[in-house]
């Protein structure tokens, strides 16, 4: 494990909801993540608006400031491929309450809530998101508005690991 990075973030891309339409019936969706030099993607969910991907991804962090974008596409054969909305995922709500907790996750209980987090103007949220201790890390699960687009959710889950990593203990959030 490189020693330069932070931390490692998990990403489940669950589904998308009511996703616009951009072929004729429906789209071809998928997902890209990018942050800095890494650029990830789901596979392609054939003619469906409301697709499961429930696809993992794997970011090394380095820098908490740095954005991570989601962009939804719509796979096209003999063109280029059409946007389907975009958002910019906020980790530091988990990763505060990665910090909070620290010196106490051996006293953590199985599904204990560290953190709420509520929709507002500063994020996509479509609802409530709570940070949550699970099977010895912390996860967020994330209904998110997509931006640039008529209409579309994701449901994303978020999973924090610093095992072998830098961590977050001389990180200012």
């Amino acid at each position: 494990m490189d020693q330069g990075f932070l931390g490692i973030l998990k990403l489940r891309i669950k589904k998308g909801i009511n996703l616009a339409v951009r072929d004729s019936r429906a789209s071809d969706p998928y997902v890209v993540i990018t942050m800095h030099e890494q650029k990830l993607r789901t596979r392609v969910v054939e003619d469906d608006c409301n697709p499961e991907w429930n696809d993992e991804l794997t970011l090394y962090v380095k820098r908490i400031d740095a954005p991570i974008i989601i962009t939804v596409l719509d796979k096209d054969t003999f063109t280029e491929d059409d946007p389907m909305g975009e958002v910019e995922l906020d980790i530091k709500p988990l990763l505060e309450s990665v910090k909070m907790t620290m010196n106490t996750t051996e006293d953590l209980e199985e599904g204990c809530v560290v953190k709420a987090v509520q929709p507002s103007r500063n994020n996509c949220l479509s609802e409530e998101s709570l940070c949550k201790w699970i099977d010895g890390r912390f996860r967020q699960e994330m209904f998110l508005r997509l931006n640039k687009v008529e209409r579309g959710e994701l449901l994303v889950e978020i999973e924090w690991n610093d095992q072998g990593c830098l961590g977050l203990s001389n990180v200012d959030l």
